[in-house]
């Protein structure tokens, strides 16, 4: 089947080669993550799916800065974000606590995978109609970042995971639950669309810098533990929030 001269001319045109580099390697750095894990390398494989958190980060942002956005970037970047945070985390906490659980460690481990895919799935059709200021249940990076840096704080606190397979056994299918939920989580997105941010804004990022560089996994964990949470937390305080009913003059309260 021959491929029209037009089709050939706009797929060409579709591919940026420094966006594309940046997802490229935050798909290398996610199998890594499953290669360190299989030779129970667990720390090593954490801190892995955290650099491809940065690199997932940086090709969407790069390809805006220079204009090099694509449909094939786009499709590319979703399916590294499927190994990076779907298949990736869930195959390091299930090699470092679930093994000794029988069926229902893998069950869990796969249960987290399909929520990451649905995830995905549900963000790619409805982007471009859902609020860009905030996501439609927790972002995999995030609920990845969550596991990984439980995996990576329990190897430095020198726990075993099977010590603490229960914990990551109710991590794992929590933060799964979080992903396909419909809590909204702020996106920072519109944080790089404005040239100047609050002085307070400034000093929160340079003091969360500066407390990761002195315990990177146990701040990691906190800080996106806290995200994690954000989520029911506003949609809980959004209800508490809303108003009662006002009854327009000339309606009564049939309550009365």
């Amino acid at each position: 089947m021959k491929l029209n001269k037009n089709n050939s001319k706009k797929f060409k045109k579709g591919i940026y080669l420094l966006p594309n580099i940046l997802t490229t390697t935050a798909l290398f750095a996610g199998f890594y993550a499953i290669i360190l894990a299989m030779d129970n390398h667990f720390s090593s494989a954490a801190i892995a799916i955290l650099v491809a958190m940065i690199f997932d980060g940086l090709d969407g942002r790069v390809a805006r800065l220079t204009n090099t956005q694509s449909d094939f970037g786009a499709e590319f970047d979703s399916l590294s974000d499927m190994v990076s945070f779907g298949i990736a985390p869930s195959l390091v906490v299930y090699k470092w606590a679930l093994t000794g659980m029988g069926n229902i460690g893998w069950v869990v481990a796969f249960l987290y995978t399909a929520c990451a895919a649905l995830r995905l799935a549900r963000f790619n059709v409805k982007v471009g109609v859902i609020d860009k200021k905030f996501f439609q249940g927790l972002a995999s990076p995030a609920a990845a970042a969550v596991l990984v840096a439980l995996v990576w704080s329990g190897e430095e606190l020198g726990f075993k995971g099977q010590q603490l397979d229960i914990l990551a056994l109710i991590t794992t299918a929590t933060l799964g639950g979080l992903m396909v939920s419909s809590f909204p989580y702020y996106s920072f997105k519109d944080l790089g669309s404005v040239k100047t941010v609050p002085f307070v804004v400034l000093l929160a990022i340079i003091l969360v810098f500066a407390l990761t560089t002195i315990d990177p996994p146990k701040i990691i964990l906190f800080c996106f533990l806290l995200y994690a949470l954000s989520g029911p937390l506003l949609t809980l305080w959004r209800k508490i929030r809303t108003k009662p009913k006002r009854y327009k003059k000339g309606e009564k309260n049939n309550e009365n």
